[in-house]
């Protein structure tokens, strides 16, 4: 089963980052083949802010040694981590996607209220229409729920996307059927690359 990762990086912490930068690839680097996507969120100048990481793991035990014995996290590097079960919608990985368009990428998550599982079924439709109508689903480097550890209850939304500028991914998110329902408590938009070794 899939997870996806969001760990938050504490300000001011890039030279530990850079210290450890080569012991965090070595690590990922056994994770590779059951990967999806993986790569940093960026502040508008490149530093790194977090690191974002969804890779398939055989239970949410192997999910918390993921989280926590990974070279960043052991030393200290991050401010939280954020993880939860995730289905790939789409299907593919990061290293599918094509694109001839020279467009800045972003990683959007959001956490849904309390509840609302059965609300979102009954918008899942429209929520795909939204994407498809609009012309954003070749634009989308991956896309799919956050979910409970049974895969039984929706816990939000995780995805990214290669759109012009933040003013861009604003729009989408306006008229998207689940923001419009009401279904997120918060949703949280990164600037964000591919990650891993050149």
């Amino acid at each position: 089963m899939d997870y996806f990762f969001y760990c938050r990086d504490k300000a001011g912490i890039g030279v530990l980052r850079k210290q450890f930068v080569e012991e965090h690839w070595t690590f990922m680097d056994g994770f590779e083949p059951d990967m999806t996507a993986r790569g940093p969120t960026l502040a508008e100048d490149g530093t790194p802010t977090g690191s974002m990481h969804i890779v398939n793991l055989p239970a949410r035990a192997a999910a918390e040694h993921f989280a926590h014995d990974e070279p960043y996290a052991k030393a200290g590097v991050y401010d939280e981590i954020f993880f939860h079960r995730w289905n790939n919608a789409l299907g593919g990985t990061m290293w599918n996607f094509r694109s001839d368009r020279d467009e800045p990428r972003f990683l959007m998550f959001a956490t849904g209220k309390p509840g609302m599982t059965e609300t979102r079924h009954g918008l899942l439709e429209d929520h795909r229409a939204y994407f498809r109508d609009n012309g954003y689903l070749e634009r989308f480097v991956f896309r799919g729920p956050l979910l409970s550890d049974d895969g039984e209850e929706w816990l939000g939304s995780a995805m990214a996307i290669e759109l012009p500028d933040r003013a861009a991914i604003d729009e989408m998110l306006a008229n998207e059927p689940y923001v419009c329902a009401g279904l997120y408590d918060r949703i949280e938009v990164h600037s964000w690359r591919f990650g891993g070794r050149s």
